[in-house]
């Protein structure tokens, strides 16, 4: 470094670097005090003091978050109603797949005379005139050369025995009530008969429940129309029943009169 003072001893020596590197621990010329401190100390207070320092950073806070029970229950109850629908198609296959005089017998409170009283239910016994008969209704036995229509018929007043078991023996259901029985009650055992083949229906004096269902050698007593053991004893008793086999007629030339009086007049049907 060289010092020239040109114009005279008043002027400051005007210094000219070389270059190098300041001297190692000496601070550069024209370097502010303090530019050489770590920039981790702390900075000073307006009294004076030291501050508190950097802060620590924060630790995340996690958030619990609640076990989302609506799809869960979606999914279990979906579960449930499948394993129930196979369950109960399982059940319907099996209960199909059985004779129908097991699931006769599976029916509550039915009665089986066909066990009870095997001569009752030998058919192809045909008489003239009147009947007197075991059962009220009657199921089985001895009856009129001329059957009863059953092909969905309602009658409103009551009919022969004699022509109503003839009926039975073909695989018909007679459905009978007291005649007390509620209008909406009858309405509900007509919307059962009306227009199905080999069922009928009518009002029988003096039978000691409201509601009684026969078929040949099998009977059923309800209470109320409402009882779902009618559609059991139809669904599996009709047709099934008849001892002349699925075909045997139920129309003409059947009978339509009403009256307990049997018609031996009638035309000779052809079974």
């Amino acid at each position: 470094m060289s010092i020239s003072t040109p114009g005279g001893p008043e002027r400051r020596p005007t210094v000219v670097t070389t270059g190098k590197k300041p001297a190692a621990g000496r601070p550069a010329a024209g370097a502010k005090a303090g530019a050489g401190k770590s920039t981790g100390d702390a900075p000073r207070t307006s009294a004076g003091g030291k501050g508190k320092g950097p802060r620590k950073p924060i630790a995340p806070v996690k958030v619990s978050q609640g076990r989302s029970w609506g799809p869960i229950a979606l999914f279990t109850a979906v579960g449930v109603l499948a394993v129930g629908i196979i369950g109960f198609g399982a059940w319907a296959t099996f209960q199909g797949s059985k004779p129908w005089e097991d699931r006769a017998a599976d029916i509550s409170g039915i009665v089986n005379f066909r066990k009870t009283d095997p001569d009752l239910v030998k058919g192809s016994n045909h008489q003239p005139g009147s009947i007197k008969y075991a059962q009220s209704p009657p199921v089985a036995g001895p009856h009129n050369a001329t059957w009863q229509n059953c092909m969905g018929n309602v009658y409103d007043a009551p009919i022969a025995n004699e022509h109503a078991v003839h009926s039975l023996e073909h695989g018909a259901v007679w459905i009978t009530y007291r005649p007390d029985l509620p209008a909406d009650e009858v309405a509900k055992l007509k919307s059962k008969v009306e227009g199905q083949e080999k069922l009928m229906l009518s009002p029988f004096e003096g039978q000691d429940k409201p509601i009684s269902l026969q078929a040949w050698g099998y009977q059923l007593k309800v209470d109320n129309a409402d009882d779902s053991r009618i559609d059991e004893f139809i669904k599996t008793l009709r047709v099934n029943a008849s001892i002349e086999g699925p075909t045997a007629n139920c129309g003409e030339p059947g009978i339509t009169a009403t009256g307990t009086t049997p018609r031996d007049g009638a035309p000779m049907p052809t079974q």
